[in-house]
């Protein structure tokens, strides 16, 4: 059986609880992610909700927190250098990377330890 699967909706990423702020902070400012609202149903359960192009990335609470070291999302940016300047200057760790599929990339990890690539568009 085969399934048409058009697009992915959302991925998600956990973080402990009462990590909004810095989740905003990373995604939202330094990355540039616009913060979507959560439904009313889902709000109370914590956690952001960001706008990619065509896809959405949910940072959702986790109760017993362990970061992702290995799974990732890559997420593929305009300008790679200026968001890896901008994230080294927050103080977060940039490792690059040799290209791959014909793209510079960089990895770093979001304020929860979450590994993230970061890709050229």
């Amino acid at each position: 059986m085969s399934a048409a699967l058009p697009a992915i909706d959302h991925v998600q990423i956990a973080m402990p609880a009462g990590g909004e702020a810095a989740a905003r902070h990373f995604f939202g400012e330094l990355i540039g992610l616009p913060e979507l609202p959560k439904p009313a149903e889902l709000a109370a359960r914590g956690g952001c909700w960001f706008q990619l192009a065509g896809a959405q990335l949910h940072v959702g609470v986790e109760a017993d927190f362990r970061p992702a070291r290995k799974a990732h999302v890559a997420l593929r940016v305009a300008n790679l250098d200026r968001l890896r300047a901008a994230l080294a200057q927050a103080g977060f760790s940039v490792q690059d990377e040799k290209p791959a599929l014909g793209h510079a990339r960089f990895f770093s990890a979001d304020p929860f330890g979450n590994r993230i690539e970061f890709t050229a568009a």
